[in-house]
């Protein structure tokens, strides 16, 4: 398992995962494949109430959790190198509650691809782009349904990569790393006075300020930086 997609359910937003599955994936001359057999799906207790907001999101009810192993149980497995999901981010922050070190995991992220991929669609999350490649199919719709519970969007995220590593034409699993990477660099910035301004039309001023905020997004952190080399 060099490369899992992974997803996980958690019991308020940011909280302690409840659900977490992923399962295998490889990159075949292009080509995308995951193994459904392989799928990994657990349910964990938790230390606190799943929270109503989050609820309504995954369904999971407090019943469902009893007698579950805990959290901080789960391992991933020892060879993995890439993980990919959408938003991959919030999935590696849940498992690292449970004492996961990602520091070694190469992360790729569907949700930044997409919107590389597809800078026009309306939205990027899972449903909407399911619904968009397949031209709003019944049979869409009827995964959809089935939509967060977290082995259902690990097959809805697979099917979302196959078309994007298409796309881009991918080759191997470091090729979607560095797609990944160079993906989730902004080209503008997204919030404050200058929202929607090209980083590079950033005031020299400004990207210090924001250089300056220990906080930065590391990806908006480098584009600044490489911005700021460029004008030198």
């Amino acid at each position: 398992m060099q490369a899992i997609i992974l997803d996980t359910e958690t019991h308020t937003l940011n909280g302690q995962p409840i659900e977490i599955a992923y399962a295998p994936v490889q990159i075949d001359a292009g080509k995308l494949s995951l193994d459904k057999t392989q799928i990994f799906d657990q349910l964990y207790s938790v230390d606190e109430p799943i929270s109503f907001a989050a609820m309504a999101v995954h369904h999971i009810l407090e019943s469902e959790l009893v007698d579950q192993p805990h959290y901080t149980s789960f391992k991933l497995p020892p060879e993995t190198v890439y993980m990919i999901g959408h938003n991959i981010d919030y999935d590696i922050r849940a498992i690292e509650k449970c004492g996961v070190d990602s520091s070694h995991i190469k992360a790729i992220c569907t949700l930044a691809l997409a919107r590389l991929v597809w800078p026009d669609a309306e939205a990027h999350n899972i449903s909407a782009l399911i619904y968009m490649i397949t031209n709003g199919s019944d049979k869409a719709r009827s995964m959809i349904k089935k939509a967060h519970s977290a082995d259902m969007d690990i097959i809805l995220t697979a099917n979302i990569l196959m078309h994007e590593i298409h796309h881009l034409k991918i080759q191997t699993l470091e090729e979607l790393y560095q797609a990944s990477e160079d993906a989730r660099i902004p080209r503008t910035i997204n919030f404050g006075k200058h929202r929607g301004t090209a980083i590079s039309a950033l005031p020299a001023d400004y990207m210090q300020w924001l250089l300056r905020q220990e906080d930065l997004d590391p990806y908006l952190r480098k584009a600044i930086e490489t911005a700021t080399l460029a004008k030198i």
